[in-house]
């Protein structure tokens, strides 16, 4: 390939891309579940651009492709909220998903003070259910996402970073 993946802070240019990213990689969880009309799939690219110019944005980028994204914000129960982490299918398995959700759990600890970190993942979503353990999340809870989809709620606390990742 010849080209290393980067990761960056996501700009205004990147919002489409992303839009396009998030479509893709988000297809194969709606089959899972047998809903395409779970959040990823059926957000506005305006939307996108909003989460972009508000919210934490990390893209892994091939070049001038984003090959990934996730996206993060500080509730008002003070945790961050991170959500919406995808990597190209083409390039999935290659410790790009675990580099995204550390440059999120950064940059949310740096620049909105956040002390710990809540996610949530489909409860058949087994690859993703193991990459998040794998870098220190833990389960504590369920709910249901607007969709209908059982959620895990994982959490864990800034600074504990896995030594695997």
């Amino acid at each position: 390939m010849g080209m290393s993946v980067t990761i960056s802070a996501a700009t205004e240019q990147d919002a489409e891309q992303i839009f396009r990213l998030q479509y893709l990689c988000f297809q194969s969880e709606a089959a899972l579940y047998g809903n395409y009309r779970i959040a990823p799939l059926i957000q506005s690219l305006d939307s996108v651009r909003a989460e972009v110019a508000a919210d934490c944005v990390f893209v892994a980028r091939l070049g001038e492709e984003v090959v990934g994204s996730v996206r993060g914000h500080v509730t008002e129960d003070g945790a961050a909220a991170i959500g919406k982490l995808c990597v190209h299918p083409r390039l999935q398995g290659h410790g790009i998903g675990a580099r995204l959700l550390r440059a999120a759990e950064a940059g949310l600890t740096e620049q909105r003070g956040a002390k710990r970190f809540r996610l949530e993942a489909g409860h058949r979503s087994e690859g993703n259910l193991r990459l998040y353990r794998k870098v220190g999340y833990a389960t504590v809870g369920t709910s249901q996402g607007a969709d209908g989809v059982p959620m895990i709620v994982l959490e864990k606390e800034a600074g504990a970073f896995a030594a695997t990742a």
